[in-house]
């Protein structure tokens, strides 16, 4: 049985060096262990019946393509703990194509763990279960709690071993994002001085993400402040319920402004600025207090392979690419202590506040209190 589906795949009609063009990898013994059912239905997707499962089933496990697919693993590059890296791509995942969900925005189906690309690095394509069962626990954990992320559709069981530090089940991901283009994707080309990729990619990327800023003076530029600001708001989010992402490389940055990639991940306990969740972040360059810089540092890579587009000018380019990179520090700042105002329960009015929010962190982490504890205590200390 097949089931109805509208799918497209409009990331494959750019140049052919931007991807590679690449079925998932076929499995042993698929079996269903959870199906999202509030996203199919978000999705106006049909899972009512044993035969529409056995058919996703396929589908999700990558054993068979579903019509209007067109599966890519994606190129992209990336400063990884500030090392640059300049080809990674998707080694272990496929992007099967794009849906549509009931309010018509066009979204992304990838499936992660699906077997080798040409981007896998020695790599087996494959991911632990353990590691997808992560993901999709927390992944559907942010959704939940109002911070934008992708989303997991489905968690897949190969009927497979994968081959680690010791012999795990295997496991596919079914995710749904509204984009998977990083930062990284952008210095895939500036690497090249792939000029003509840069501006391909830029486009599609505000037409995908943007369209109304096409009509704009200067739609890079507005992207990237866009995006700048979707980024300020997704790290104080992350600062108001204590995640930490964990490894927040240039390629783990998308900028359609969703959490993306959930490796060593965690929702902190005891307050610390320090608190590190990555056992290779021994220097604490991706801890907790740390996380609203790396973005902007990011962003500033970003910054530096999308400036050309700003102006066909360059000496104007290069002006307006100035005053872009001069509003991030302000912008992020503004965004998370306005966020965490909101948390304690104030309304920010401005540095006075600010005083009373780093006072209130200082106590916190110099008496070891418990992150979550502490402001549901505030939020109770009338009753």
């Amino acid at each position: 049985m097949t089931v109805s589906i509208n799918f497209d795949n409009s990331y494959a009609r750019l140049p052919e060096h931007f991807f590679q063009k690449i079925a998932p990898v076929p499995v042993a013994k698929p079996e269903l262990l959870k199906l999202n059912i509030n996203l199919m239905t978000d999705l106006a997707l049909d899972f009512s019946s044993s035969q529409a499962r056995q058919a996703w089933l396929s589908y999700f496990s990558g054993n068979k393509i579903p019509k209007g697919a067109e599966p890519i693993a994606m190129a992209y590059a990336g400063h990884q703990f500030g090392h640059f890296v300049p080809q990674l791509g998707d080694g272990r995942a496929v992007l099967l194509g794009e849906i549509k969900d009931k309010n018509g925005a066009r979204l992304d189906m990838q499936l992660k763990g699906s077997g080798q690309t040409k981007f896998s690095r020695r790599g087996d394509g494959r991911s632990p279960l353990g590691a997808v069962i992560r993901e999709y626990l927390f992944s559907e954990a942010m959704s939940s709690l109002g911070i934008p992320t992708t989303r997991s559709l489905a968690v897949i069981s190969t009927g497979e071993e994968v081959y680690r530090q010791s012999v795990e089940p295997g496991g596919i991901l079914v995710r749904v994002a509204k984009s998977h283009i990083r930062v990284g994707t952008f210095e895939y080309f500036a690497a090249r001085d792939d000029i003509n990729g840069l501006k391909a990619l830029t486009d599609y990327a505000i037409n995908r993400l943007y369209p109304e800023l096409l009509a704009s003076e200067s739609p890079a530029l507005e992207f990237f402040n866009k995006v700048q600001n979707s980024l300020a708001m997704l790290v104080a989010n992350w600062y108001r319920v204590g995640f930490i992402h964990g490894v927040l490389n240039t390629d783990n940055t998308s900028l359609s402004g969703e959490t993306i990639d959930y490796g060593p991940c965690a929702f902190m306990g005891a307050y610390s600025p320090h608190t590190v969740y990555s056992s290779i972040d021994r220097n604490g360059r991706y801890a907790y207090g740390q996380q609203a810089q790396i973005i902007q540092w990011n962003l500033t890579r970003w910054l530096q392979c999308i400036y050309p587009m700003f102006a066909s000018d360059e000496e104007k380019a290069i002006s307006l690419a100035e005053q872009a990179l001069d509003n991030i520090t302000n912008t992020f700042h503004d965004t998370l202590m306005t966020t965490i105002a909101k948390k304690i329960g104030i309304n920010r009015q401005g540095n006075k506040d600010d005083v009373y929010i780093n006072e209130l962190l200082s106590l916190m982490s110099e008496h070891k209190a418990d992150f979550t504890e502490t402001f549901w205590l505030l939020s109770n200390s009338n009753n």
